[in-house]
């Protein structure tokens, strides 16, 4: 679904990463992992051509989207959720909902499924988005994208500053995604213990080089846990 070859990328004159090879598979949770200022969110962003990206591929479904502007690529069926979740906290539950149906053009519905998913958000669609606690805003991130029935959902650090309820909550709906194979997941994380839970695959960077990657029923604790340390 996503194949990221000798990706180079620069904030300004300075490069953040450096011939980045990713793949993430169809149907597949990927994971990235890393300490703070590594280049994992520089990485995120140069998916979606948030950054300056001058040398380097990235493939999408088949398809070459390096040169392509961020509408593009979210149209094309890239769902992302940025560190901090972006949420509007003055519009209510609904109406940021139905922003992440403006992908689409602004056609369409918000389906049922998505209730489904977070049930606590249908309790709560006419509270403003401000007035959530950051578990359930962070469920708001997430529908959000998952309105627009993206091909490629991509989280930037779920977990961080949620309390274990939630996040256990989180984690069961990227399972259940991934038992329904309709979405590919590539998600940004330092806690260990969601990653080998939730995913199929990992890969740690380090200054803006990947420097492990494996399949997560193999992962090596210990090792791991020396390179995310901060």
């Amino acid at each position: 679904m996503l194949e990221v070859s000798n990706l180079d990328a620069y904030y300004g004159e300075s490069i953040i990463l450096n011939h980045i090879n990713v793949s993430v598979p169809d149907g597949n949770v990927v994971c990235l992992l890393g300490r703070n200022g590594v280049g994992k969110t520089t990485f995120l962003k140069s998916i979606m051509g948030l950054v300056k990206t001058p040398a380097g591929s990235i493939q999408f479904d088949g398809r070459e989207i390096i040169f392509q502007p961020t509408y593009l690529r979210a149209r094309q069926g890239i769902g992302y959720v940025p560190q901090g979740r972006d949420i509007f906290p003055q519009l209510t539950v609904e109406e940021n909902l139905l922003l992440g149906l403006e992908v689409c053009g602004g056609s369409g519905n918000i389906g049922e499924k998505v209730y489904e998913l977070f049930p606590v958000l249908k309790t709560m669609l006419k509270r403003k988005g401000g007035d959530l606690s950051g578990g359930q805003q962070q469920q708001l991130a997430i529908a959000r994208a998952l309105v627009s029935e993206p091909k490629l959902l991509i989280l930037d650090e779920p977990t961080e500053g949620i309390q274990p309820s939630v996040i256990q909550d989180i984690g069961n709906v990227i399972k259940r995604l991934k038992r329904e194979g309709n979405i590919t997941i590539l998600i940004v994380e330092q806690y260990l213990e969601f990653v080998m839970d939730v995913s199929d695959y990992y890969y740690v960077m380090d200054k803006g080089c990947i420097v492990m990657d494996g399949a997560t029923t193999e992962l090596n604790q210990d090792e791991i846990q020396k390179r995310i340390a901060i």
